[in-house]
């Protein structure tokens, strides 16, 4: 199984933070699964480090090779895949990972709840 972990899985992942559900963290630790993080979710990081809304490794993408992720890049159908997608989540970011989770075939590992209203396998986070 592929999967594309989002923006607060990686970052509880990073920290060790118990919220993080077992399932989860057995599917992101399981040697035979190959873990994905999006560009979108460095973007989404970024922004919202700048802003002082949230705390992160300044060495994201040392970080990520160490944890042997890897880096998924956000191409033009990817982008345009979005458009697609009924409107059952308004946040950007969200959408760009079940857009891209569709498209690759990858399992989406998240919290959010909503998500599951799309047609994409997820594991809850």
């Amino acid at each position: 199984m592929n999967l594309l972990i989002d923006t607060h899985v990686l970052l509880w992942w990073f920290d060790k933070n118990p919220t993080l559900s077992k399932k989860a963290k057995t599917a992101i630790a399981k040697g035979e699964n190959l873990v994905f993080v999006s560009a979108t979710t460095a973007w989404e990081i970024t922004i919202k480090k700048t802003l002082g809304k949230l705390e992160a490794p300044d060495n994201l993408e040392d970080e990520l090779l160490r944890h042997n992720f890897r880096q998924l890049s956000v191409t033009i159908p990817h982008a345009l895949a979005v458009e697609k997608l009924p409107e059952h989540h308004r946040d950007p970011f969200d959408r760009m990972l079940v857009a891209q989770s569709l498209m690759e075939g990858l399992t989406l590992v998240t919290r959010d709840s909503n998500l599951k209203k799309y047609d994409v396998p997820i594991i809850l986070a």
